[in-house]
């Protein structure tokens, strides 16, 4: 959001109180989720569910939803707020329907719409609001905005592709934990796609999300199948679809940056 709304003209005072709600709101959505999945650990660090008592870990995650109410308000911009309140409300209805969606049937669209509501939609916002507050045409607004999308949807993608390929230790979590937690993402959804007769995918219709054995090996035909390589190429499409956003903005270090930031997110490895 900083670089956005540098890079625009945008006034720098708007952007911190703007940044800090963002940055709030995203603390407050990470509270509720580790709750909601039974997360003890993430990036390697204990979560607030696994030191306190549900009802607390509840109550911190609304107090610092308020909190990024109030900064949010702060920039007397009602067209902010708006964008704000529904952010927060594709948010939350995309960790409704997660829930009740969970070991469900495999839906490629559905898994677009999911990464969406969690990830995408928050970086969508914050370049959408960073420009907002500029100078900037309406067309490079809306430009913007499509850039926070593309980048939010690459990131989310690259995420799900380190939950198989990445190490314990380094991901925070056990490796294949979002499939064990009945949630099938891009990986598992190619892989499904060229082995529909896999025995642990035809099982999981029987009940078979609740055979660790079973979870335990699919995992494992997914890492050693070439999903995760399929899934990268669609996330490079994302960050290649983001940069082009940026096409007809003035060279600046602020558009080297954010090009620079949307490869990195391809190249993350752990």
């Amino acid at each position: 959001g900083l670089l956005v709304g540098n890079m625009l003209g945008a006034p720098l005072e708007k952007l911190v109180t703007l940044g800090a709600a963002v940055e709030l709101l995203h603390t407050a959505t990470l509270v509720h989720d580790d709750l909601i999945d039974g997360s003890l650990l993430r990036r390697g660090t204990p979560t607030l569910n696994a030191r306190w008592a549900p009802p607390a870990t509840v109550l911190t995650g609304d107090f610092i939803f308020a909190r990024a109410a109030k900064l949010a308000a702060e920039t007397d911009d009602l067209r902010l707020m708006n964008l704000f309140a529904d952010t927060l409300s594709i948010i939350v209805n995309g960790e409704l329907t997660q829930m009740f969606s969970s070991r469900g049937l495999i839906n490629r669209d559905n898994y677009y719409k999911r990464i969406y509501a969690k990830t995408a939609s928050l970086f969508e916002m914050t370049s959408h609001a960073a420009a907002m507050v500029s100078p900037a045409s309406e067309e490079t607004i809306k430009c913007m905005r499509e850039f926070g999308y593309q980048l939010g949807m690459a990131f989310q993608i690259v995420d799900d592709i380190l939950d198989f390929t990445g190490d314990q230790t380094s991901v925070g979590k056990p490796i294949g934990s979002d499939l064990h937690n009945g949630l099938v993402t891009l990986p598992g959804i190619y892989y499904t796609e060229s082995n529909p007769t896999d025995p642990d995918i035809l099982s999981l219709a029987n009940g078979g999300w609740t055979n660790h054995e079973n979870m335990t090996r699919l995992v494992d035909n997914i890492r050693a199948s070439d999903s995760a390589h399929k899934a990268m190429q669609e996330a490079e499409n994302y960050v290649d679809r983001a940069i082009a956003c940026l096409e007809n903005i003035q060279p600046c270090a602020e558009r080297d940056a954010l090009e620079n930031l949307a490869k990195y997110i391809v190249d993350r490895k752990i």
